[in-house]
């Protein structure tokens, strides 16, 4: 077990989060429970998953929660090409919100082939 907080992939999700959720509040009000909601949920997925892997005993269910991670970072990925065709993010937030989605995709993925490669017979 250890201590999400001390993990880069973790700061990361985290600060995308925080970066949707305040893009996400100039959203039509009409969006609220719809593409607003799902786009929250599906990045703060993200930091989620890593957090509670953490909490699990073993690297099986850290690599788990980890897939779990990269899945929802590319749930957010469509729903941010989505909100920007739809007019709701604007071209330079669309462009820093992918790279920061596609770095913290390739760290996961990184984390995950470490974590992966531990539990391998020697």
């Amino acid at each position: 077990m250890q201590d999400f907080r001390n993990l880069k992939v973790w700061e990361k999700s985290h600060q995308l989060t925080l970066s949707v959720y305040k893009i996400t509040a100039t959203f039509p009000k009409e969006e609220m429970y719809g593409i607003t909601n799902q786009l929250r949920r599906s990045t703060a997925s993200i930091p989620t998953n890593i957090a509670e892997g953490c909490g699990r005993t073993g690297d099986n269910e850290f690599a788990r929660f980890l897939t779990i991670a990269i899945g929802s970072a590319s749930e957010s990925e469509y729903l941010f090409i989505l909100t920007h065709e739809l007019g709701y993010v604007n071209q330079t937030d669309f462009d820093t919100l992918m790279k920061n989605l596609i770095e913290l995709k390739q760290m996961l993925i990184s984390l995950l082939k470490k974590v992966k490669n531990k539990n391998l017979p020697t």
